[in-house]
């Protein structure tokens, strides 16, 4: 359900009385919020990294008082004034730098006619169509030291493997719905960090994306992984992250200008220009702790939007790797995500018996 637009935008609730007498946190986060790697921060904060870790004496808290409409705009109108010295700032950099300008100027431009390309051209397939009030939502899990021997044995990079996994399992999924895959792409939007290395403990938004286009057509688990490296790499040479990296990092200079841009951008996005969005998620690599008790594990749960029926979240854990599948459950073959489940499992298995 929708979160309270009257309250702050995430919900904390504890969950008690499940087997061998565990408890669960659940936490519900508007995107607006935090994106995937902040909100694993905040559960890092939330969490204990040892089972016997020390508390301070607890001290009295007293809110601060609700700010009013006007309290609210007063500071919106200061921020606006204070935003022109940052323009300045901005400015100066790129004068004394203007090669760097230049350059990332020229990536800027190439990310936006690769997305005008994607976002123009519609695919058809069982993948899209309209969307109900409810959801399918399975996982399946994976060692991620046996995607790291994929990785070693065949090259790539670890989205690389987690990417020709999900392209194994739609295979299977579109198969079984009697759906032709010879030379068939699926198109994912895939969430990509812009969030620099030295940036932890900072609750925002610093997410590109890049389109991907998952080659179904290929029956072999390791040319297919072999394509999709390819086509990352060729991505990242076309700057498409960068693209959206720009938009981000100037969001603060000029909004108007820039939401005309992204308005104008994505005006001519096709109904069907994305068939799925897959999201991964670099989770804590130690085990964590909350009063005490070991976390067994992690869940995501990505909401769907637009026409995407399926989308999948990946989340890494003290060594585990999950693959979380949102599915509708409401309309045509959307609830069959056991299947594209079962897939998705084959294809870790092939490109490991292929080492």
């Amino acid at each position: 359900q929708q979160l309270d637009r009257t309250k702050p935008l995430w919900e904390l609730w504890v969950i008690e009385g499940l087997d061998d007498s565990g408890w669960a946190i659940l936490m519900k986060l508007h995107h607006c919020v935090a994106d995937g790697v902040a909100a694993t921060d905040l559960l890092s904060a939330l969490m204990d990294e040892s089972e016997t870790h020390e508390y301070a004496a607890p001290k009295e808290w007293e809110p601060e008082r609700q700010p009013s409409p006007p309290g609210l705009a007063a500071e919106a109108v200061v921020n606006r004034l204070t935003s022109p010295r940052e323009a300045l700032r901005a400015l100066q950099s790129a004068l004394d730098a203007p090669g760097r300008a230049a350059r990332k100027a020229g990536e800027f431009f190439d990310g936006l006619g690769t997305f005008r390309r994607f976002a123009n051209s519609a695919l058809e397939s069982s993948l899209n169509g309209p969307i109900g009030p409810h959801r399918s939502w399975r996982w399946v899990t994976a060692s991620l030291a046996d995607v790291k021997k994929i990785r070693s044995a065949h090259g790539g990079t670890v989205n690389d493997v987690v990417l020709a996994a999900i392209t194994r399992g739609f295979r299977t999924l579109l198969q079984s719905r009697g759906e032709p895959v010879d030379d068939l792409v699926v198109r994912s939007l895939v969430p990509v960090s812009i969030r620099p290395s030295d940036e932890h403990n900072v609750y925002n938004n610093r997410v590109s994306a890049m389109f991907a286009e998952l080659p179904v057509g290929i029956e072999d688990a390791v040319p297919c992984l072999n394509a999709i490296s390819r086509q990352m790499n060729e991505l990242k040479e076309h700057h498409q992250a960068s693209a959206g990296e720009m938009l981000v990092s100037l969001s603060g200079l000029a909004p108007p200008v820039l939401l005309a841009l992204g308005a104008r951008l994505f005006a001519g996005l096709e109904q069907h220009a994305v068939q799925t969005v897959t999201t991964n998620v670099p989770g804590p690599r130690q085990t964590l702790y909350a009063a005490g008790r070991r976390m067994r594990g992690a869940y995501l749960y990505v909401p769907l939007a637009g026409s995407v029926q399926i989308g999948i979240a990946i989340f890494s854990y003290a060594g585990q790797l999950t693959f979380f599948v949102t599915g509708d459950y409401d309309y045509d073959y959307a609830p069959d995500t056991e299947v594209l489940c079962r897939g998705l499992e084959e294809g870790i298995a092939e490109l490991l018996a292929a080492r």
